[in-house]
């Protein structure tokens, strides 16, 4: 008896819970873009019981082929009470054009409800294979693998991006997805723009509604004008396709195939920059910047030190262009200038600073001019090239050797001595001290070492002098060095994150761009895997070890897209220090 009461009670609440709810009709379609030889799938839901008299619109230019079939769902989620009732056509256009289904109408506690109207397009008839249900065919039909880029026309050196989707209709489901083929970037300097997760979103495509994930996002810079081609990214995937059969309960049965997909090749046309009131200084720098250049310390004495640091901040190509040059008198030794870069990397281009740091160190008394320096950049959106000049600095040493000259002017002059009450003290003429018996210095073994030293420090000195003035003297060798120091900095840094897939990779494709420009003498911003591939044959590397060394580029991209394990990016680790090795030999 209790029991009856139990479920009596749990009827009418959840009837109360329903009839509390505001009533809505909503109309949905499968598609709102079809061939004139295809067919549509319209869905009329309602929200709450006690609909009658449901009333279907005229579909005019459509024909019923199917319909209408009719399904009731009613649930109870953590308190929460839905239902919902549909009822379902299937249509096929009778001609081409642009239509709309009107409103259907259903009666609820004597309102009358009304949908939403729709709009559909028909268009001409499409390709169909033999049999429509082929799961190739299904499957091509409601997977798409779609690149978006930000702008088709911009400048040279001006930042936009690419973002690789994937839209999936709610007609199939994806089971897993790997990239067979990542994109290749040839004409561009590209970097990736870190894509946390696959999050699952909504969205439309042609007009219909699919979930999507983004896959892949880059920032892309053009580095020379003209038709630049992206080529495709291609992915294999497994799809659950519908076979239009039902199990013993009535759940659909699918189809699990495994399809390849790609996505359309993209054309940017890349403009030139334009040569009207192009600065003479002008060296590539494309954005929105500031510049700025700075003294440590304006007072110092002789062989002190002070650091000049120029500095570019701002939004742009900042990795992509050289800075300006100071001009420091001769009296003031000036060191080769230390890079510090802080970028980061967003979806409309490289933001952040690049400064170069010199340490200057004076050797004569006096005050030295360092002469204003200039910048220019372009700037893409006003299309103007705009300048940015600095005021003079001025160092001021305030002690030091003196300059010579051959002037009499300059001559010493005689003083007399000044003779304070301080400068001569009372000598002591007696001690308190012992004598003590100890072996005599002279002819000792220290005697004779600490006599020798300085003679043989001599030619050790002329030697290390020497060597320094030609190591000074090499300015090519001295960037060459710095390149390659900053290879082996970089494959250590990769060593350090290994574990880290996406570190690890962005660190050790820069140690290989940063070898490559220390061994051929290009700049990172040039380097494409056609001109290695030219460059390395042309110093004679053989093709197998030229090959190797493009695999580890390709491996770089490609791991970006699939998962990986520590033991294959310690294995991707050592065959990069392995071809180091090679390429040292043969070069």
């Amino acid at each position: 008896m209790k029991l009856k009461v139990y479920i009596t009670l749990l009827v009418s609440f959840i009837t109360i819970a329903i009839s509390a709810q505001d009533a809505a009709l909503t109309a949905t379609v499968s598609k709102n873009k079809l061939g004139v030889n295809q067919r549509l799938r319209i869905e009329f839901s309602i929200n709450k019981q006690g609909g009658d008299n449901f009333t279907p619109p005229n579909f005019t230019n459509f024909k019923i082929v199917g319909g209408p079939s009719q399904s009731v769902s009613q649930s109870w989620i953590n308190g929460k009470v839905s239902f919902n009732q549909s009822y379902t056509f299937i249509l096929q256009p009778l001609q081409k054009g642009e239509f709309n289904i009107p409103s259907a109408s259903i009666e609820i506690e004597g309102k009358t409800i009304k949908s939403n109207p729709i709009k559909i397009i028909v268009l001409d008839a499409i390709d169909i294979p033999k049999n429509p249900n082929d799961p190739s065919y299904i499957a091509e039909q409601n997977i798409h693998l779609v690149a978006e880029v930000s702008k088709s026309q911009p400048y040279v050196g001006e930042g936009v991006y690419i973002e690789y989707r994937l839209y999936v209709s709610d007609n199939v489901s994806i089971y897993d997805f790997g990239v067979t083929e990542a994109p290749q970037y040839n004409g561009f300097w590209n970097q990736e723009i870190k894509v946390n997760g696959t999050p699952v979103k909504i969205g439309t495509y042609n007009g219909e509604r699919h979930r999507y994930a983004v896959l892949h996002k880059a920032l892309l810079i053009p580095t020379t004008s003209g038709k630049l081609t992206i080529d495709p990214m291609k992915m294999d995937i497994v799809v659950a396709v519908p076979t239009g059969k039902a199990d013993f309960f009535g759940n659909l049965i699918t189809r699990q195939i495994r399809k390849e997909f790609s996505s359309a090749k993209k054309v940017i046309n890349a403009k030139a920059l334009p040569l009207q009131n192009k600065p003479e200084d002008f060296t590539g720098a494309v954005g929105q910047f500031s510049f700025d250049v700075s003294l440590s310390k304006n007072t110092l004495k002789a062989n002190e030190s002070s650091q000049i640091r120029v500095a570019v901040n701002g939004k742009g190509n900042l990795k992509l262009f050289e800075l300006p040059k100071i001009e420091t008198p001769k009296e003031l030794e000036v060191y080769q200038p230390e890079r510090k870069e802080s970028v980061s990397v967003l979806s409309d281009g490289l933001k952040g600073s690049v400064t170069d740091s010199y340490t200057v160190v004076p050797e004569y008394k006096g005050k030295y001019k360092i002469p204003k320096v200039s910048f220019s950049y372009f700037n893409p959106k006003e299309k103007v090239y705009q300048t940015i000049t600095t005021d003079d600095l001025y160092v001021d040493v305030l002690e030091g050797k003196e300059i010579t000259t051959n002037s009499d002017n300059n001559a010493a002059i005689k003083q007399d001595v000044k003779v304070t009450g301080s400068d001569f003290r009372y000598i002591q003429t007696s001690t308190s001290f012992q004598p003590k018996q100890r072996e005599d210095f002279f002819k000792s073994i220290i005697f004779y070492i600490l006599l020798l030293v300085p003679i043989l420090a001599i030619p050790v000195g002329i030697f290390i002098h020497k060597k320094k003035e030609e190591r000074d003297g090499d300015v090519i060798g001295n960037k060459l060095r710095k390149a390659d120091k900053l290879a082996k900095k970089y494959l250590s840094e990769a060593q350090k994150q290994l574990g880290n897939k996406e570190a690890f990779y962005e660190a050790l494709e820069r140690a290989l761009h940063n070898y490559l420009k220390a061994k051929l003498n290009v700049e990172t911003s040039d380097i494409s895997r056609e001109k290695i591939t030219e460059l390395l044959a042309n110093k004679n590397v053989d093709s197998t070890t030229i090959h190797s060394f493009i695999d580890v580029f390709n491996d770089c991209d490609f791991a970006r897209y699939t998962p990986i394990t520590n033991v294959q990016m310690k294995e991707e680790y050592e065959k990069a220090k392995q071809l180091i090795t090679q390429l040292d030999r043969q070069l």
